[in-house]
Parts: structure tokens; sequence; C-alpha cells
């Protein structure tokens, strides 16, 4: 959890800063915490080999990428239905991964 939260508050830092130039990547836009997350969900995964990480991190890139595009007006997003999606699939790995650690340890 250390791991994650450190590898996603840099990336979040360093998307910050970028947004003070690209707006779209501004530092409490829904993309650039999404962003982070995922980087840190994938960074986690490499590390750890934390299975959740392996569903969320893809899960929260493509769903910075639909609000990326969305800030852009490139597509329209339907802001509800990404984070119902989004809550369901991390609630979703988080179960897998639980109930893979209970077979596991049988």
């Amino acid at each position: 959890m250390c791991h994650w939260f450190a590898t996603s508050l840099m990336a979040w830092g360093v998307l910050g800063v970028a947004g003070v130039y690209w707006y779209p990547l501004h530092w409490y836009s829904a993309a650039t915490i999404l962003f982070a997350a995922g980087i840190g969900c994938l960074a986690n995964w490499l590390r750890n080999r934390s299975f959740h990480c392996v569903i969320t991190g893809p899960l929260f890139l493509i769903a910075a990428i639909l609000f990326l595009l969305g800030s852009l007006g490139l597509v329209r997003v339907h802001v509800g239905l990404v984070w119902s999606l989004l809550f369901v699939g991390t609630g979703a790995a988080f179960l897998l991964e639980w109930k893979q650690a209970k077979r596991s340890a049988s």
C-alpha cells in the first residue's frame, strides 16, 4: 500500500505540474487523479504482484483516457456511468483477490 501511495503521489505531482502548461491535466482533474492511481497500480503490480492491480491499473488508465478525451471535447462521456463502472470494477477486483487469497490459504 505504501509503494502504491508513494508512486501515485509522485505521478500526480508530475501530472499536476504538466497541468500548469496543459489545462486538461490540471492537478484536481479526474483524468490526472486516475492516471496517477493507474500508474501506482501498475508499479505496485510490478513490485508486489498484487492481483487486484492487474485489473484496477488498466481500469483506472482507461477511465482516465475517457475523462481526458471528454475534457478535450473529442468524445461525449457519461460521467456517472464511467464512475459507476470504475467502482464496480474496483470492487470486483478486490473481491476476486480476496477469494484467491482465501483459496491459497486453505
